[in-house]
């Protein structure tokens, strides 16, 4: 009876809280209610009153669960049954929604409300069945529009084009254009050659692709791979890019057949869609030799090609398809890559298709799994560098240089081997000297590649830093001299102290560094020319001087910053460069210092950092950074779809992200230019350092800020995982601290961002960090766990049988870090209040649970003393052999003088309300004045 009695108060609590708004407090209420043993009719009750608060949270899929389970215990409760329709009609279920008030108007048939809601309802059906019925004829209209060539109303025919597309979003839709031979219109679309029917019959045709298998392979084998391959070769870059969008969904449509097992009747009548695949790609391959194919029809086959092709992951075992591009496409690949722009008969290339060529090259080398594999790799590119070289007089070794530059570029194993060939680096260095600018700049760029590697540094810095500086020195052309002074950077940075700028005079560094910045600020010279000035400030950045001097030069990084977000993407990992530089945000080594003292004994030489290097010029660096524009410009990076943001690239601008976040001031700054949206994806792409740097930066944020103002709508559910990842045993103390700090954050915003964490499967490894040895980690975890248990499975953990979760706890409960305890107290009264059954377990884990309570509430905290408090009340509250204990204990003694504290009101309620269940018990009698 005294449960029911406790029942029913929590219900009327959960009203008034209802009332008052506070609806997932209500929830809470109704929820704990529901957990006592209580009769059917006050469950039913409790149900529908839950069924309410879920709607109102528009959680409409809990609201019919609870108004269900009303209905059961009674089929003629009107309120549940509207209810549920409310939560159905919600769902897109609207049959179910008008039977159930259907039977509310039986029950009750003069209900206004109940009238109103049927006649609305049964208008959105009415309306919904007239669409689905004119379906066909809208489809017919639509075609009749746009291949009518007689019509003239041009608005007329772009809203049948959007219309079209549109119907093609969804999946009713679709199967209606399909099934209303929609593909031989849409092909008669894309045989007008009219750009808008083109784009309109390709925007349609995604619609048709996008997650159907079977309808994919239909459509693919009416239009032909060949056609749709011709269609992205076209000269109208929108229809080549939507052509190209329309592969990657069919590609993604096909290979999802692959992996997944067959799921029904869609998938019951395909068999195998692997030929379909191989044919597309065959006849991509095929475009990018082509003559008639424009540049950026060549460079979007290139970027599909690098999408599709290689694994997503070494962990699947299947490299097929990169073995058989490499089979059958690599010289088609090289042809590209080879290309010497400006020459007789050249293919037409954009500024990024060379860099795409190489970008390919590199994905499939990397796809490769054994030595001979890679082997294969490297004399297919040996004979074609081969088969230009010998033979063809200048045009082919200039054919044979441009492709060793290619290589260089991507797989630089690969382009070393070349480089290794007989004659190759004799005629890049004579080259270099050529009288021709365009001879000159193609062997001048492979040199400049070549100095990259340290294997073939020492030889260059031998034979050719002689020949640049005179090159820089003496040539009139801009083009050639900021191209040899980049190759006079990189020799001087090749092999780090062996070949620093030795080789020049003192002071020759920011010499170097101030002409690029001079090149950098000259909008007159070409963006191609002016990206090897910020090719030449990667390197002379490592200099601090040269740092300090480049961030005093405003118009300098502006400059910078535009061209990262011009056209020409090649310029993304030099930009990137000079930002790790100027940032300090590359990994730093601490020697050893037993080390330091045998090299100083050796009298070797130490490397010591630049006083410009330490934090303090860091901080100011980082500052100038951000007030020029930096983040903006990080963004636009980010958002490339360019081959040239490659993974290296990526973890470069998570290492500069992370020091702009570094000082917590800086942050809001950062995400109001729009970093914080931009670091999502650099923490889920990439590799794993540059996704643990990206984690830890949304770490920061979300540590000092307000996630849901940082993150808005859907984005925030998207932070969960990397914020996770940060909890990995191979990560950082500090990581696994931020990532901590910032999941707590989160855990305690709302139930869907807690499932979602649940989701993730961070709860052991929260649980895990309980058990830290340093105190700091140990707090977070624990806090963060506080937060959690609001859930229902993370309190229903607490009561596994085999599982110590509540016995640490309660210890943690009291211990001397007061942080701690704070921490462990307020989970401990989070779960006592939201989950009663976890109350009859406290006394059983530990013999010292008294003991760790009484300490509470004789605390000098008046927080801890309220957590405490509240603690016993729930106790008390929950079983009558529980609180026998705690009343034949001194606890009684030390809620009576708590619950006479004016000066603490909150501790002495708590304390009041356990004193009054006793009395309720039996178990004391009331004080005087008392009911």
């Amino acid at each position: 009876m005294e449960e029911a009695v406790s029942a029913g108060r929590l219900r009327a609590e959960g009203n008034a809280l209802f009332q008052a708004g506070q609806h997932r407090a209500a929830l809470a209420a109704y929820t704990r209610a529901l957990s006592l043993d209580c009769s059917g009719p006050e469950r039913a009750v409790l149900h529908r009153n839950r069924a309410a608060c879920h709607l109102k949270l528009e959680d409409y899929a809990e609201a019919e669960a609870d108004a269900s389970k009303a209905i059961e215990a009674d089929g003629r409760d009107t309120k549940a049954l509207f209810r549920r329709s409310q939560a159905l009609q919600k769902l897109g279920r609207l049959d179910q929604a008008i039977s159930d008030l259907q039977r509310c108007i039986s029950l009750e048939p003069k209900n206004k409300a109940f009238q109103e809601a049927l006649r609305a309802l049964g208008s959105s059906m009415h309306e919904k069945m007239k669409t689905m019925s004119c379906t066909d004829s809208k489809v017919e209209q639509m075609f009749q529009i746009l291949l009518d060539p007689e019509e003239k109303d041009a608005d007329k025919k772009q809203k049948a084009a959007q219309n079209l597309i549109v119907l093609a979003r969804e999946e009713a839709g679709a199967e209606k254009i399909f099934q209303s031979d929609g593909v031989r219109l849409l092909t008669q679309l894309l045989d007008t050659a009219k750009a808008d029917l083109m784009l309109a019959a390709l925007r349609t045709l995604v619609g048709l692709c996008s997650g159907h298998r079977s309808r994919t392979m239909a459509i693919l084998a009416e239009l032909g791979a060949p056609r749709l391959s011709a269609v992205l070769g076209v000269e109208h870059e929108q229809v080549s890019l939507a052509a190209c969008n329309l592969l990657h969904v069919m590609f993604d449509s096909l290979r999802e057949g692959l992996q997944k097992d067959f799921r029904g009747k869609e998938d019951a009548v395909v068999l195998d869609s692997s030929k379909d695949l191989k044919l597309l790609i065959k006849d991509l391959l095929e475009l990018l030799p082509l003559e008639g194919a424009s540049a950026h029809g060549r460079d979007n086959a290139l970027n599909l090609l690098i999408k599709v092709v290689p694994r997503k992951s070494p962990k699947e075992t299947n490299n097929s398809m990169s073995l058989w591009v490499i089979d059958q496409g690599l010289k088609k690949i090289l042809e590209v890559g080879s290309t010497v722009c400006g020459a007789p008969g050249s293919l037409p290339v954009t500024e990024n298709t060379r860099m795409s060529a190489s970008v390919l090259l590199s994905k499939l080398y990397e796809d490769l799994k054994c030595d001979a594999e890679r082997e294969n790799f490297h004399h297919l590119c040996e004979d074609y560098v081969r088969s230009w070289f010998e033979g063809h007089e200048l045009a082919g070794k200039l054919r044979a240089i441009q492709t060793v530059s290619c290589l260089l570029q991507g797989p630089s194993d690969a382009g070393n081997r070349v480089l290794e060939l007989e004659g190759i680096m004799d005629s890049v260095l004579s080259l270099c000297a050529s009288v021709c600018e365009a001879h000159q700049l193609v062997a001048v760029e492979a040199l400049i590649h070549a100095a990259d590697k340290a294997k073939r540094a020492s030889f260059i810095t031998a034979n050719g830093v002689s020949l640049l500086k005179e090159i820089y020195k003496h040539s009139e052309r801009d083009s050639i001299r900021i191209r040899a002074l980049v190759g006079l950077c990189k020799l001087g940075s090749a092999g780090g102290t062996d070949f620093s700028m030795k080789q020049f005079a003192e002071g020759s560094t920011m010499k170097l560094a101030k002409q690029c910045r001079k090149w950098l600020c000259n909008e007159a010279i070409d963006a191609g020319t002016r990206r090897w000035a910020v090719e030449g400030l990667a390197y002379l950045t490592f200099d601090a001087d040269v740092k300090e001097e480049f961030v005093e030069d405003k118009a300098a990084m502006q400059a910078m910053f535009q061209l990262a977000k011009s056209e020409d993407r090649s310029v993304l990992y030099a930009v990137a460069s000079t930002l790790v530089n100027c940032t300090n945000s590359y990994d730093h080594e601490e020697p050893d210092p037993q080390m330091l003292e045998l090299a100083k004994y050796a009298k070797q030489h130490i490397p010591e950092q630049h006083p410009k290097d330490k934090p303090d010029f860091v901080k100011r660096r980082v500052r100038k950074l951000l007030t020029a524009g930096v983040v903006s410009a990080l963004a636009c990076m980010v958002k490339s779809e360019n081959p040239a943001l490659t993974n290296s690239c990526r973890e470069l601008i998570s290492r500069v992200f992370l020091a702009l976040v570094a000082e917590a001031e800086d942050r809001g700054g950062v995400v109001a230019q729009g970093g914080g949206k931009a670091l999502i994806p650099l923490s889920l792409e990439g590799t794993e350092v540059g996704q643990t740097k990206a984690a830890q930066a949304l770490a920061k944020i979300t540590i000092t800020s307000n996630p849901e103002m940082v993150f808005p709508g859907e984005r925030i559910y998207e932070v969960v995982r990397p914020l996770v990842s940060l909890l990995h045993l191979q990560r950082t103390g500090l990581e696994n601290f931020e990532g901590l700090m910032a999941l707590t954050n989160l855990a305690g915003i709302s139930e869907r961002l807690r499932q979602k964490i649940l989701k993730e499967k961070a709860v052991p490894m929260i649980e895990g960090y309980m058990f830290e040895e340093h105190e700091l980690i140990r707090l977070a975890a624990t806090e963060c766990m506080c937060n959690m248990a609001m859930s229902k499975e993370v309190q229903e953990l607490f009561l596994a049988e085999d599982s110590d979760r509540l016995k640490l706890m309660v210890l943690y409960s009291g211990e001397e870090d007061e942080k701690l305890r704070r921490a462990a107290s307020g989970t401990l009264a989070m779960l006592t209040a939201l989950h009663p059954p976890i109350c009859k377990r406290i006394p059983q884990v530990t013999v010292h649970w008294l003991e760790i309570l009484q300490a509470l509430l004789l605390s000098p905290s008046t927080e801890l003393q309220h957590r405490g408090a509240v603690v016993v009340m729930n106790l008390m509250a929950a079983e009558r052999g529980v609180a026998e204990q705690l009343i034949a204990s001194e606890m009684l003694e030390i809620l009576s003088v708590l619950a006479k504290d004016r000066d603490k009101p909150r501790v002495a309620q708590a304390a009041q309300e356990a004193l009054a269940q006793a009395v309720s018990y039996g178990l004391i009698k009331p004080g005087p004045g008392q009911d």
